[in-house]
């Protein structure tokens, strides 16, 4: 009988798994509720634009990014799944597509494309699972020159600039909303005066300026029944703002659920500070490797 006791109170801890278990992540809801990797799958396959918001030198975030790229793909069927990514501008659409059709080789697609330093151990494998598939992949992103010239001076400086530059961004004027809640991390992070004072508005402006840019890029690419899963900085769709403000002014009936990435030294509960931060928080180790 006591033997039988002892056995009753240790199966809960059995189906616990192992004593010191040590997870690599935790999804949880934007309230804070555990999550499971399939109901999340579930729900981003009946979305029009799916913002996986990453760290960019988080290698969990880039191995669930390629893990919901296939499922949705598998979930969807085919020519139901689009991937956009901000990690190539839109002025190299041309090589990354002749590169996904097999016209371009490796080596002249690194070079004429300007991919980012951590390109072959993070993008590569995504960009090698969508020639497999054949999913077409959209450059999104402004060229960075334009983001810079902004930065330097202000949006005016784009005014100048001949048809076949502005082609690469979305369609100008472009308006600012300086109350977005990102927007004003960034005034307290470089101004300090408020989005709208010191050296913080062209910053914020050449921010925006992506974020419309990557907004413009996924309507122009996204057709009925289809799920563009883009791939960006957590801090371009978070709190719901950035890309998807963009995406709102210029589709509001678009269904967007967002994924951001963060780092806890505990992944039991969500830290308050994480919570509402988007439809999805994927919770990672604050001391799990990274990869630059």
């Amino acid at each position: 009988m006591v033997r039988l006791l002892s056995l009753l109170l240790l199966l809960p801890l059995l189906a616990l798994g192992p004593a010191g278990d040590r997870p690599a992540y935790r999804l949880f809801t934007a309230q804070g509720q555990a999550a499971d990797y399939d109901q999340m799958l579930t729900q981003l396959a009946t979305a029009d634009v799916v913002l996986f918001g990453e760290q960019h030198n988080d290698p969990i975030a880039h191995w669930l990014e390629l893990q919901v790229a296939q499922d949705l793909n598998r979930l969807k069927g085919p020519g139901k799944l689009v991937i956009g990514m901000e990690m190539f501008e839109r002025d190299v659409q041309l090589q990354l597509t002749q590169y996904l059709a097999g016209t371009l080789p490796d080596s002249a697609f690194e070079r004429q494309s300007r991919p980012w330093p951590n390109y072959a151990t993070d993008y590569r494998p995504l960009l090698a699972f969508a020639q497999a598939a054949q999913l077409p992949v959209v450059a999104t992103n402004v060229p960075r020159r334009y983001a810079q010239q902004v930065a330097r001076g202000s949006l005016a400086a784009l005014g100048a600039l001949p048809a076949a530059d502005k082609a690469y961004m979305m369609p100008l004027p472009l308006k600012v909303d300086y109350e977005l809640p990102g927007y004003q991390k960034m005034a307290a992070m470089f101004g300090g005066a408020g989005a709208h004072g010191g050296g913080s508005q062209t910053i914020i402006q050449a921010q925006a300026l992506k974020d419309a840019t990557m907004a413009y890029s996924i309507r122009q690419n996204l057709k009925p029944g289809q799920t563009l899963l883009h791939l960006n900085g957590s801090f371009h769709s978070d709190n719901h703002d950035g890309i998807v403000a963009y995406l709102k002014t210029g589709k509001p009936a678009l269904k967007v659920l967002t994924i951001s990435t963060v780092s806890q030294s505990q992944l039991q509960i969500l830290d308050k500070e994480n919570l509402n931060l988007a439809d999805y928080v994927l919770v990672v180790p604050a001391d799990m490797t990274k990869t630059y």
